[in-house]
């Protein structure tokens, strides 16, 4: 009795002092963020592109990669979804559960969720040299729209799986066709659908290893697919590379901008996951 009283104890201790440890430093990362990055973070920063010499320390802002992040994530995440509901609803409505082929599909998607980014980048990119694609807005949207495919799969598989089994069973005994189900399954799943449209955003907004080699960097807003495009982590990077005070601090202002975004798609995501349950 006294051994189990310990043993609890012990793991209880250990569980606290985990979730301090993980907390802590939670806290020391946005703090850091917010206390260099709040005296720099001005009007400026977030609507005016860089002037000459910004980063040697001139006028200017981070509009472009603003932009530059929201064109990328957006134009990945209209693809990736234009590819990942058909897939989810093939898994799920048209094939049965022991259907090997399904099995294989849902593992090779649960595999392609935990390879590390720059794989995305680096496959991407190979891509774009066969296809004469230079590093672009395009080539960006590609390497992220690679990115976040398996994501809204294996997300939009749990919320599928939230739907009763019993309803796919009466609307086929009503005489309904696959494709009539699979329409029923679409309008049950669309709170899960805002979800993993939110996740795959906040990925797509906040990766740098993907967008390396593929997407460029410019100064400028670009206004077609084949012109380079900047994105806020990549900001962060070039500018936290130099040397210049001033410039090093609109690299964490930098920062803070991005993590506001992916705060306000984590607060919406909670907000839609709870409408949901």
């Amino acid at each position: 009795m006294r051994r189990r009283k310990l043993e609890e104890m012990f793991f209880k201790a250990l569980m606290v002092l985990s979730t301090l440890a993980v907390s802590a430093c939670l806290f020391l990362i946005i703090g850091t963020i917010v206390v260099k990055g709040v005296p720099y973070l001005n009007w400026d920063m977030i609507s005016k592109i860089p002037d000459g010499g910004y980063y040697f320390g001139r006028s200017g802002g981070m509009l472009n990669a603003i932009v530059g992040s929201l064109y990328i994530a957006g134009g990945a995440t209209i693809i990736g979804l234009l590819i990942s509901i058909p897939v989810s609803i093939y898994l799920n409505v048209y094939l049965k559960k022991s259907n090997a082929f399904g099995k294989l599909a849902k593992l090779s998607f649960d595999v392609l969720f935990g390879v590390p980014s720059i794989v995305y980048g680096a496959f991407a990119f190979s891509l774009m040299v066969y296809l004469g694609v230079r590093a672009s807005l395009l080539g960006g949207i590609i390497a992220v729209t690679l990115l976040i495919i398996p994501i809204m799969v294996r997300t939009l598989d749990e919320v599928v799986t939230t739907v009763p089994k019993e309803l796919k069973e009466a609307v086929l005994a009503l005489g309904a066709t696959r494709w009539e189900t699979a329409k029923v399954y679409i309008r049950q799943i669309r709170p899960g659908i805002l979800t993993a449209i939110l996740l795959a955003f906040g990925r797509g907004v906040g990766d740098v290893a993907a967008v390396m080699f593929t997407a460029g960097f410019s100064d400028h807003i670009p206004v077609s697919l084949n012109e380079p495009a900047a994105t806020l982590p990549l900001a962060v990077f070039f500018q936290l590379s130099s040397p210049i005070p001033e410039v090093q601090g609109r690299a964490y202002a930098s920062a803070l901008i991005l993590t506001i975004f992916i705060l306000i798609i984590v607060v919406l995501t909670t907000i839609l996951t709870k409408k949901r349950n």
